[in-house]
């Protein structure tokens, strides 16, 4: 595992949610009419929820590594977001506001997850890279540990979309080229899910090099939000094969594919940015990075990706060590 890919995953993600982020929830054609193709980050703009919920769950694989369960990841829930909500989580994820609705009525994981309307959203797949960053080169760990988190928030289809993305990011990690990085994602799902079904969906369709046939195949227009996770991680997955792995051209392409364009752009430049490293984040995209205000979360506040991916990286590596040397 290496320490750049680690710094280029979350930069990659802290990117593309910053380039996504005045798309969201437009059509490809409403980008292009504000836009032309989104290229730039909004000066002073910064990213939103992805980034902040990112570094959330990258803090709890560093408190508590591998042995982590869904009762530590509630409890940090209650101790860590819930006392310092004042009104509204501005900018929160449905998921994550069913979650803590739910955990402040004395539900427990997974009924967390389960109890309320939105637990096919794709808020466990914004903050799954951490995972497989801690994970690398072991995408089945990196799907196991991403449910522990995911059930508190999620369910189902929602989990199946934080499993893709965390086994992904965890073979990118590796270097492997992308249709490989795809296949990992593809091989953590059930095949009979929604998820598999978009994936498979998304890999034709861009291969036949058809946005139309793309749309077509896994984007749910009467719904009323874009941020179901099949349809997000399957257009993100596009939009990193679009790119060919390459961290400009991945983000690019998942964030003019509009709909929940932070969040697709996020994952498409996590998983590239994992395979490249922090030096293929454009510089002009890095300069605009800074550290998470706290807007939707206040405990993460003042933290910026990049010193959580090295403190990610060394939990990591530490966790790898204590394997070695623990007895046979």
């Amino acid at each position: 595992m290496s320490l750049t890919r680690a710094r280029g995953c979350l930069l990659g993600l802290a990117a593309g949610d910053a380039l996504g982020r005045p798309a969201e929830n437009l059509p490809p054609e409403e980008i292009a009419r504000r836009h032309g193709r989104l290229t730039e980050i909004e000066p002073g703009k910064g990213g939103t929820d992805d980034t902040e919920y990112t570094i959330f769950a990258a803090s709890l694989l560093c408190r508590y590594g591998a042995a982590m369960t869904p009762a530590d990841v509630a409890r940090e829930y209650r101790e860590q977001i819930i006392p310092s909500i004042d009104g509204p989580m501005r900018g929160a994820g449905f998921s994550e506001l069913g979650a803590v609705q739910a955990l402040r009525r004395g539900l427990a994981p997974p009924m967390s997850g389960e109890w309320h309307q939105h637990g096919w959203s794709d808020g466990l797949a914004m903050r799954a890279a951490p995972y497989g960053i801690f994970a690398a080169g072991d995408p089945g760990e990196a799907a196991r540990l991403v449910a522990v988190d995911g059930v508190v928030s999620n369910g189902v289809e929602g989990v199946y979309g934080g499993q893709a993305v965390a086994a992904a990011v965890a073979v990118a990690m590796t270097g492997a080229a992308s249709a490989e990085v795809v296949q990992a994602g593809l091989a953590a799902v059930p095949e009979d899910s929604w998820t598999s079904r978009n994936l498979r969906a998304a890999v034709d369709a861009v291969a036949a090099g058809s946005v139309e046939r793309l749309y077509a195949a896994v984007v749910v227009r009467h719904y009323p939000w874009t941020d179901l996770a099949p349809e997000a991680v399957a257009l993100a997955f596009a939009g990193y094969l679009m790119g060919a792995g390459e961290v400009e051209e991945s983000v690019v392409s998942a964030a003019n594919l509009g709909r929940d364009a932070d969040t697709t752009a996020a994952i498409a430049g996590a998983l590239a940015g994992a395979g490249r490293g922090e030096a293929a984040v454009p510089a002009r995209w890095a300069r605009e990075i800074g550290p998470a205000t706290g807007r939707c979360l206040p405990v993460v506040a003042g933290r910026h990706v990049l010193d959580v991916a090295t403190a990610l990286y060394a939990a990591s590596q530490n966790a790898h060590a204590a394997d070695d040397e623990a007895p046979r």
